[in-house]
């Protein structure tokens, strides 16, 4: 994940700039999303909406305090949510709302939901270009594909497994949660309840000992297949075949189990050695008719329901017919580029994490994308010396973390000049900001379409099509 910079220059003139609102990211969606529990970023309410400057999006995003803060509760520090009041007072569906911090918009009507999103995006982006309405799931629910359970010990000494409360490191004890598969959460439980039996200890991070640091369960919606993970704290792994042997007796629909070996003291879940203990090690899902390997540690959208939407939203976007190329910049493990490639004459994909461009070259091969070629780069430094051979580029699809797209990358992508750019965004706000210094650099954003990857929570997804102006 890259650091976010910037530059400072002037706005476009050919657009509306978000510059004459004259009010911050933040402040516009604080002031628009009545159930969210923060404000986004929380930035300093005097800012303005701008290139990105020399901070990263996270210094920005803490460099003050937004002057409206609401919650889903009602709460406030400085005045009362707007949020209707039977969201207030009635019992919530999920018996624990308000503890874990997950789903945070749970007892509020999806409509309601999908409202209060747009306004958000309307609020960030609504100045670079016209907003189409948001992209709603016809079944919110249980949608993700892949469940975390963190283990530890509790305040009576007792072994646990659930996720940490929001902004803690107290575990909480979900046992099924309303957005995740059901599966998931049932062999979640399954595996847990065999510790006693085969005396294995669940980590205790206040002390460093014990063996199981947490559970994953990742489900593919279109092959049905499971891979269980095991986090353990270091490599050894008493009685495992009779253990995987119990496991799926209680859980025959099991694929493959992996021990995932993390032996630091860090907050990623996930460390970097791995054994096989059933299976393949791997499981494979598909989209869009493609068919993707997936790894404990692969990126995979956690809602394939909604993935397919956004997939096909971004490549028409794109307005393939054959002759383009593409490049597919953060391509992760392939999915975007794949499932474009039979509408293009080459796709190029750069992801700089270099299992997951192992993966995305498998992938490739899998599919007998043979016009597909994976490279294990840094994106703006690969498309720096792009422009710098003079290798002409037609679509860009981008798709990156949270805190937006870097100075370095986004100052790459108008060096190369494509002619189209489709940017897939998960933070309206650093989108935005990646907007003001695409749009200064030459680009016309020509429509947006939200799409709701995640109901019942704060996060949004968008989709954005920019075209290079002639300037």
């Amino acid at each position: 994940m890259e650091k976010r910079t910037g530059s400072e220059g002037s706005p476009s003139e050919k657009r509306k700039s978000p510059d004459k609102k004259n009010r911050s990211a933040a402040e516009k969606s604080a002031a628009s999303f009545a159930y969210k529990k923060k404000s986004y970023g929380e930035k300093a309410a005097a800012g303005k909406a701008k290139k990105p400057d020399k901070k990263t999006a996270a210094e920005r995003s803490h460099a003050g305090k937004s002057a409206v803060k609401t919650s889903m509760a009602g709460k406030s520090t400085e005045r009362k949510s707007t949020a209707p009041e039977k969201v207030q007072k009635t019992k919530s569906r999920c018996p624990w709302s308000g503890r874990c911090g997950g789903c945070t918009m749970i007892d509020v009507p999806y409509e309601d939901q999908i409202r209060e999103k747009q306004k958000v995006v309307e609020e960030l982006i609504g100045d670079f270009g016209p907003v189409e309405p948001f992209i709603k799931m016809k079944n919110p629910g249980r949608y993700r594909n892949k469940v975390t359970s963190i283990c530890g010990i509790d305040s009576h000494k007792k072994p646990i497994c659930g996720v940490f409360r929001e902004r803690s490191h107290e575990i909480i004890p979900v046992k099924t949660c309303l957005i995740q598969d059901r599966r998931a959460d049932a062999i979640v439980q399954s595996v847990f309840s065999l510790f006693p039996s085969f005396k294995m200890k669940v980590y205790d991070e206040r002390t460093g000992y014990g063996m199981v640091k947490a559970i994953q369960v990742r489900c593919a919606r279109a092959t049905g297949q499971i891979m269980v993970t095991l986090v353990t704290s270091g490599p050894a792994f008493p009685s495992r075949k009779n253990f995987v042997d119990a496991l799926l007796k209680l859980e025959p629909s099991i694929t493959t189990i992996v021990q995932n070996i993390n032996d630091r003291d860090t907050t990623m879940v996930l460390g970097t050695r791995e054994k096989v203990l059933y299976g393949n090690g791997y499981i494979e899902d598909t989209l869009l008719g493609k068919t993707f390997r997936l790894s404990s540690r692969s990126f995979y959208q956690v809602n394939s329901i909604q993935t397919e939407k956004l997939y096909n939203i971004a490549i028409d976007m794109a307005g393939l017919s054959g002759k383009e190329r593409v490049l597919d910049a953060y391509c992760g493990i392939g999915t975007i580029g794949i499932c474009a490639s039979d509408k293009a004459k080459e796709v190029i994909g750069v992801e700089l994490n270099e299992d997951a461009a192992a993966d995305a070259q498998e992938n490739a091969r899998l599919n007998h994308a043979d016009n597909v070629t994976i490279y294990a780069d840094d994106a703006g430094q690969f498309m720096t010396e792009m422009a710098q051979k003079k290798e002409p580029v037609d679509v860009l699809f981008m798709d990156p973390p949270r805190s937006g797209a870097s100075f370095d990358f986004l100052q790459s992508a108008l060096i190369l000049a494509p002619k189209k750019i489709v940017y897939i965004s998960c933070n309206p706000e650093t989108l935005a900001d990646n907007l003001s210094y695409l749009t200064d650099g030459g680009y016309v954003m020509k429509k947006a379409v939200p799409v709701d990857m995640f109901p019942y929570t704060e996060s949004m997804e968008t989709v954005v099509l920019l075209s290079r102006t002639n300037s």
